[in-house]
């Protein structure tokens, strides 16, 4: 018999060791991660390649806004939450409303992010 395949989610995060911490609260929670991407391009070529289940972005990668991606996963339908330190993420009106981890973050919080903005792309 064969084993359902896990979830996959995009992770964007420009920043080494946060993006491993991610990774490993994601797996963690039975996620198979794709990347993490550092950029925006890279972000993209992975989108492309396997679209995930769902993605979690840093809002600004190094000086490079995220909108353009957020802009390609709403056209693919793919979900998305943010893993931001900004207060108020709001770089964009794609991002107005998205939901936030923050950055660093706990599972928990990481988890009722991504909860949220599952349980909007269902209804």
């Amino acid at each position: 018999m064969r084993e359902a395949a896990l979830p996959t989610i995009l992770v964007v995060e420009d920043e080494f060791m946060l993006a491993m911490e991610l990774k490993a609260m994601l797996e963690a929670n039975g996620w198979r991660v794709v990347g993490p991407a550092a950029r925006v391009s890279q972000a993209l070529e992975l989108l492309e390649r396997e679209p995930p289940t769902a993605a979690l972005l840093d809002v600004n990668l190094a000086g490079e806004l995220v909108t353009r991606l957020a802009q390609e996963l709403r056209t693919a339908r793919v979900p998305f939450a943010l893993a931001s330190a900004y207060d108020r993420p709001e770089r964009g009106d794609i991002l107005i409303g998205v939901p936030n981890a923050g950055k660093p973050t706990t599972e928990r919080r990481l988890m009722a992010a991504l909860d949220e903005v599952l349980k909007a792309s269902w209804e």
